[in-house]
Protein backbone atom coordinates (compact mmCIF):
# COMPACT_ATOMS: atom_id res chain seq x y z
CA UNK A 1 0.00 0.00 0.00
CA UNK A 2 2.72 2.33 0.73
CA UNK A 3 4.33 1.90 -2.40
CA UNK A 4 1.19 2.39 -4.00
CA UNK A 5 0.80 6.20 -2.28
CA UNK A 6 4.47 7.17 -2.83
CA UNK A 7 3.86 6.35 -6.53
CA UNK A 8 0.91 8.32 -6.78
CA UNK A 9 1.96 11.40 -4.41
CA UNK A 10 4.14 12.85 -7.77
CA UNK A 11 0.87 12.21 -9.81
CA UNK A 12 -1.53 13.85 -7.51
CA UNK A 13 0.48 16.66 -6.65
CA UNK A 14 0.84 17.64 -9.80
CA UNK A 15 -2.93 17.73 -10.64
CA UNK A 16 -3.47 19.67 -7.46
CA UNK A 17 -0.96 22.35 -8.22
CA UNK A 18 -2.42 22.88 -11.76
CA UNK A 19 -6.09 22.95 -9.68
CA UNK A 20 -4.73 25.32 -7.40
CA UNK A 21 -3.07 27.67 -9.81
CA UNK A 22 -6.61 28.08 -11.79
CA UNK A 23 -5.16 26.56 -14.60
CA UNK A 24 -6.22 23.85 -17.76
CA UNK A 25 -4.06 21.07 -17.66
CA UNK A 26 -3.59 21.50 -21.54
CA UNK A 27 -2.93 25.32 -22.70
CA UNK A 28 -3.67 27.03 -26.35
CA UNK A 29 -0.36 27.93 -27.55
CA UNK A 30 -1.38 31.42 -27.39
CA UNK A 31 -1.91 31.15 -23.06
CA UNK A 32 0.83 32.51 -21.16
CA UNK A 33 2.92 29.65 -19.11
CA UNK A 34 3.33 30.27 -15.80
CA UNK A 35 6.78 29.71 -13.64
CA UNK A 36 4.07 26.95 -11.83
CA UNK A 37 3.18 25.93 -15.12
CA UNK A 38 6.95 25.57 -16.52
CA UNK A 39 7.79 23.99 -13.04
CA UNK A 40 5.39 21.26 -13.59
CA UNK A 41 6.46 20.84 -17.27
CA UNK A 42 10.16 20.67 -16.47
CA UNK A 43 8.95 17.66 -13.76
CA UNK A 44 6.81 15.81 -16.56
CA UNK A 45 8.86 15.51 -19.26
CA UNK A 46 12.54 15.92 -20.81
CA UNK A 47 15.75 15.82 -19.21
CA UNK A 48 14.28 17.01 -15.08
CA UNK A 49 11.41 14.57 -15.68
CA UNK A 50 11.25 13.37 -11.91
CA UNK A 51 13.38 15.49 -10.44
CA UNK A 52 11.12 17.95 -9.08
CA UNK A 53 8.47 16.24 -6.85
CA UNK A 54 9.57 17.25 -3.58
CA UNK A 55 9.14 21.22 -5.12
CA UNK A 56 5.77 20.38 -6.40
CA UNK A 57 4.63 19.14 -3.01
CA UNK A 58 6.61 21.44 -0.99
CA UNK A 59 4.74 24.40 -3.00
CA UNK A 60 1.25 22.73 -1.95
CA UNK A 61 2.09 22.05 1.70
CA UNK A 62 3.45 26.33 1.37
CA UNK A 63 0.93 29.23 2.41
CA UNK A 64 -1.22 29.53 -0.79
CA UNK A 65 0.62 32.79 -1.38
CA UNK A 66 3.45 30.68 -2.69
CA UNK A 67 1.76 29.45 -5.79
CA UNK A 68 -0.48 32.98 -6.37
CA UNK A 69 2.89 34.68 -6.62
CA UNK A 70 5.14 31.93 -8.98
CA UNK A 71 1.36 31.86 -10.69
CA UNK A 72 0.55 35.83 -11.45
CA UNK A 73 1.91 38.25 -13.88
CA UNK A 74 5.14 39.76 -11.49
CA UNK A 75 8.40 38.56 -12.96
CA UNK A 76 10.33 36.49 -10.58
CA UNK A 77 13.33 34.15 -10.71
CA UNK A 78 13.47 31.07 -9.09
CA UNK A 79 16.00 29.11 -7.59
CA UNK A 80 14.63 25.76 -7.74
CA UNK A 81 16.18 22.53 -6.19
CA UNK A 82 16.25 19.15 -7.23
CA UNK A 83 14.70 16.05 -5.15
CA UNK A 84 18.43 15.60 -4.89
CA UNK A 85 18.46 18.72 -3.38
CA UNK A 86 15.61 18.21 -0.75
CA UNK A 87 16.73 14.32 -0.19
CA UNK A 88 20.16 15.67 1.32
CA UNK A 89 17.96 17.21 3.82
CA UNK A 90 16.16 13.75 4.26
CA UNK A 91 13.15 15.64 2.83
CA UNK A 92 11.17 13.69 0.01
CA UNK A 93 7.65 14.49 -1.50
CA UNK A 94 5.99 11.98 1.09
CA UNK A 95 7.57 13.99 3.92
CA UNK A 96 7.88 17.82 3.36
CA UNK A 97 4.28 18.81 4.18
CA UNK A 98 5.01 17.06 7.80
CA UNK A 99 8.70 17.32 8.42
CA UNK A 100 8.49 21.31 8.01
CA UNK A 101 5.25 23.72 9.52
CA UNK A 102 4.17 25.07 6.51
CA UNK A 103 5.23 29.03 8.00
CA UNK A 104 8.98 27.49 7.74
CA UNK A 105 8.59 25.85 4.70
CA UNK A 106 6.88 28.84 3.21
CA UNK A 107 10.16 31.13 4.33
CA UNK A 108 12.37 28.54 2.64
CA UNK A 109 10.52 28.80 -0.55
CA UNK A 110 10.57 32.52 -0.61
CA UNK A 111 14.11 32.47 0.12
CA UNK A 112 14.68 30.45 -3.05
CA UNK A 113 12.59 33.16 -5.32
CA UNK A 114 14.77 36.38 -6.28
CA UNK A 115 12.04 39.57 -7.81
CA UNK A 116 12.72 40.31 -11.37
CA UNK A 117 13.46 38.11 -14.42
CA UNK A 118 17.35 37.44 -13.35
CA UNK A 119 19.02 35.22 -15.86
CA UNK A 120 22.28 33.35 -15.68
CA UNK A 121 24.48 36.37 -17.02
CA UNK A 122 22.89 38.53 -14.45
CA UNK A 123 22.96 36.01 -11.51
CA UNK A 124 26.72 35.11 -12.21
CA UNK A 125 27.73 38.62 -12.47
CA UNK A 126 25.80 39.36 -8.40
CA UNK A 127 27.79 39.33 -5.34
CA UNK A 128 24.40 38.68 -3.70
CA UNK A 129 20.37 38.36 -4.39
CA UNK A 130 17.86 39.50 -2.81
CA UNK A 131 15.02 37.10 -2.19
CA UNK A 132 10.70 37.27 -1.52
CA UNK A 133 11.81 36.80 2.39
CA UNK A 134 11.53 39.94 3.82
CA UNK A 135 13.93 41.15 6.45
CA UNK A 136 17.73 40.88 7.26
CA UNK A 137 17.97 36.93 6.55
CA UNK A 138 16.40 37.78 2.72
CA UNK A 139 19.41 37.48 1.07
CA UNK A 140 21.72 34.68 0.19
CA UNK A 141 25.38 35.23 -1.00
CA UNK A 142 26.71 34.86 -4.84
CA UNK A 143 30.20 33.58 -6.37
CA UNK A 144 29.44 33.09 -9.98
CA UNK A 145 27.69 29.56 -10.48
CA UNK A 146 28.13 29.05 -6.00
CA UNK A 147 25.16 30.30 -4.34
CA UNK A 148 25.63 30.38 -0.18
CA UNK A 149 22.91 30.65 2.02
CA UNK A 150 22.71 32.48 5.60
CA UNK A 151 24.21 29.37 7.24
CA UNK A 152 27.34 29.21 5.04
CA UNK A 153 25.67 26.01 2.83
CA UNK A 154 26.44 26.89 -0.73
CA UNK A 155 24.63 25.27 -3.94
CA UNK A 156 25.36 24.84 -7.12
CA UNK A 157 23.31 26.09 -10.33
CA UNK A 158 23.27 22.94 -12.77
CA UNK A 159 20.69 24.47 -15.29
CA UNK A 160 19.52 28.13 -16.33
CA UNK A 161 17.24 30.39 -18.20
CA UNK A 162 14.62 27.95 -17.93
CA UNK A 163 11.46 30.81 -19.33
CA UNK A 164 8.40 30.96 -18.26
CA UNK A 165 6.06 33.93 -19.53
CA UNK A 166 6.72 35.40 -15.47
CA UNK A 167 9.95 34.87 -15.41
CA UNK A 168 12.68 32.04 -15.18
CA UNK A 169 13.89 29.21 -13.62
CA UNK A 170 17.07 27.87 -12.61
CA UNK A 171 17.74 24.59 -11.38
CA UNK A 172 19.83 24.06 -8.06
CA UNK A 173 21.45 21.32 -5.82
CA UNK A 174 21.14 21.92 -2.71
CA UNK A 175 18.44 24.06 -0.80
CA UNK A 176 19.07 27.34 0.64
CA UNK A 177 18.14 28.05 4.28
CA UNK A 178 17.38 31.57 5.30
CA UNK A 179 17.42 30.22 8.93
CA UNK A 180 17.97 26.62 10.59
CA UNK A 181 14.97 24.56 10.32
Amino acid sequence: MRMIVRALLPATALCSLIALAGLPAAQAADEKVSIVQKAIELNSAGPFAGSFDTLIAAVLAADPAVVQTLSDNSQETVFAPTDDAFALLGLDATNIGTALDQATLTKVLLYHVAPGRRYAEDVVSADRMRTLLKGKKGFFQVDGTVLTDNLGRTSNIVATDVEADNGVIHAIDNVLLPVAP
